[in-house]
């Protein structure tokens, strides 16, 4: 199986000003794809080279052919959950209730999610995932890491590696991480679940 480059749902520059065409450019077309390149290259040969990324993320063990799996599938995740237009600013349908139910409001999720991404020490994701028993649940995962490995269903992710938000934050992770909230298609990330 040959992974390839999600395509993305908008111009490169049209998450302005929350997320520049420079910082796209090169995190979706230069991060992004060398992990789609890796991944492509390293499975030939191996057991994984016929598997999703969602099954090598559940599978591989720990080493190369996990992190760039991580990073392809997160990535795609990532990349695939914005609109520079989201026609809701919140949640709606099962993913509003499910948000009440869990964590109380939609505004104690931000501030719980928010306050996970910021604290994650170094590089890598925050996530809100959907486990066995429907409950929503936040993690933090290092470097490629993905809620998958767990046995959860990642909903949303926000991406605290420095090459997501430094061209446009600098050291700024926090003031990254309220601007995304803009930008969240609702709709994608509630048909998830």
């Amino acid at each position: 199986m040959t992974h390839e480059m999600p395509k993305l749902p908008y111009a490169s520059n049209a998450l302005e000003p929350v997320i520049s065409q420079q910082t796209v450019e090169f995190h979706y077309g230069k991060h992004l794809q060398t992990y789609v390149n890796n991944l492509n290259n390293m499975v030939k040969g191996t057991p994984y080279e016929t598997k999703g990324l969602e099954a090598i993320v559940a599978t591989a063990p720990d080493g190369a052919i996990y992190n760039n799996a991580g990073q392809v599938l997160n990535h795609t995740l990532y990349f695939l959950q914005f609109n520079p237009k989201p026609a809701s600013t919140v949640p709606t349908g099962k993913l509003a209730e499910l948000i009440n139910r869990d964590f109380g409001s939609f505004e104690d999720f931000k501030k719980a999610f928010t306050a996970e991404a910021v604290a994650l020490f170094g590089s890598g994701w925050a996530w809100l995932s959907v486990d066995k028993n429907g409950k929503l649940v936040i993690t933090k995962e290092a470097n490629g890491g993905n809620p998958v490995r767990a046995g959860l269903k990642p909903l949303l992710g926000f991406d605290v590696w420095e090459h997501a938000y430094y061209l446009d934050y600098q050291n700024r992770r926090a003031d990254h991480l309220a601007a995304l909230w803009n930008i969240i298609d609702w709709e994608v990330v509630g048909n998830r679940l």
